[in-house]
């Protein structure tokens, strides 16, 4: 529809039921009025590259029909030189984007991230980068870069080298997000490369902590009494969540998070469906765990789909820390949730397992392994060898009524 846009004529045009009517200037051409369900704006449109270009001008009654034709000229004044108006806004709010715009974005855009994950970027973003979160990521220079990193070394050498990985994950993706209206990127470089060429991150050994042989009587007689050396309604939980641990060399969250429906009481097997490797992981149940999960099953009555519920935001118990510094102020040994899969595995390994065994029971990869892509992974092979690991945890544990 070609219409002289003026106060008058604009003011008389009824909004739609539904969608979007467009009127053009008969005066101005690429001038015109996009008249929605509830809103008048002004509009500037034309060609650059043979595509169309339409840029909002603003609302009626916010711009006179006059001041809104004035800007559409400069507008299309542009748009005649092969300059794209929206490029350009788009660049200029690409450089003012923040940390926190951009962490926001990151999360949209990697949705497939775990739980856990996300909670370590959320403390990362509440805790180390606090005062960051409202400042361009432009204004992130590789001298506070590396500040941060040796302040946060300072008190955590590998919290220093895990909070700096997200950040140089963070400024890559918004390398590859955020362009100028040329199409090239508004961060040139990624300022972590600092950390790199002067060689400053820190080296964090891997921790090879287990519980020792001789360890473990002392370590499950603490567990076992743990109802009796603390109080609350988690106790029973925690003692049963830290030798499903052991006996099974789950991780934390996998053991933490199991629900009812990974769980088969009648195949005698438990499933972790979303591994950190994204590869199902399925195990056979031996006898002791089987009675330890039907006796939780018999006891919850349908009342959670957890099999370590609570009352919390997650429904299912979050941080068993009180409990397992009862264990260790009882029994004098420290560990941590980690340290319970890798003395599943160094037992593993000590009973002369499989190598192939030993990494289906442990869940890792075997990608650069030929043979193992021919191995076919059955729980039914695994479960003589999960039997042998439980009846050598069971025999440390007979060993508690001798001391």
């Amino acid at each position: 529809m070609s219409h002289k846009l003026t106060k008058s004529f604009i003011d008389s045009i009824p909004h739609p039921d539904s969608g979007q009517v467009f009127y053009r200037d008969s005066q101005l051409k690429g001038f015109g009025l996009r008249v929605g369900t509830g809103s008048k704006v002004y509009i500037a449109e034309g060609k650059v590259n043979d595509k169309t270009v339409r840029v909002s001008i603003g609302h009626h009654g916010v711009f006179a029909p006059e001041q809104a034709r004035t800007e559409a000229k400069n507008i299309l004044g542009m748009i005649a030189r092969g300059i794209n108006p929206n490029d350009i806004e788009k660049a200029k709010k690409a450089k003012s984007v923040t940390l926190s715009e951009v962490y926001t974005a990151y999360l949209k855009a990697r949705n497939s991230l775990k739980p856990r994950t996300i909670y370590d970027y959320d403390r990362f973003m509440k805790t180390h980068f606090l005062e960051w979160n409202n400042k361009p990521l432009l204004e992130i220079s590789k001298d506070m870069i590396e500040k941060k990193h040796r302040a946060i070394g300072e008190r955590s050498e590998a919290q220093a080298n895990l909070a700096m990985r997200f950040m140089r994950a963070l400024f890559n993706f918004a390398i590859g997000q955020y362009e100028d209206s040329e199409g090239v990127p508004i961060i040139p470089d990624n300022p972590v490369k600092r950390i790199s060429q002067t060689r400053a991150w820190y080296r964090v050994d891997r921790r090879q902590t287990v519980i020792k042989s001789h360890d473990l009587p002392k370590w499950l007689k603490s567990v076992n009494n743990l109802t009796k050396i603390s109080y609350g309604a988690n106790c029973e939980s925690a003692r049963d969540f830290l030798l499903l641990a052991l006996f099974t060399g789950l991780r934390r969250e996998e053991a933490l998070s199991l629900s009812w429906d990974q769980v088969d009481l009648q195949a005698k097997t438990l499933i972790i469906p979303d591994p950190k490797n994204r590869q199902p992981h399925t195990l056979p149940l031996s006898n002791y765990l089987f009675d330890l999960l039907n006796t939780r099953f018999q006891k919850n009555d349908g009342a959670s789909k957890y099999v370590f519920p609570s009352t919390g935001v997650k429904g299912y118990m979050n941080d068993p820390r009180d409990q397992m510094q009862k264990v260790i102020d009882d029994s004098g040994i420290k560990f941590t949730p980690h340290d319970l899969r890798r003395t599943f595995i160094t037992i593993a390994e000590s009973l002369d397992i499989s190598a192939y065994a030993l990494k289906r029971l442990a869940n890792h990869k075997m990608t650069n392994d030929v043979t193992a892509g021919y191995i076919i992974g059955d729980a039914e092979r695994l479960r003589e060898p999960m039997q042998r690991i439980t009846d050598y945890l069971l025999k440390a544990m007979e060993n508690n009524k001798n001391d």
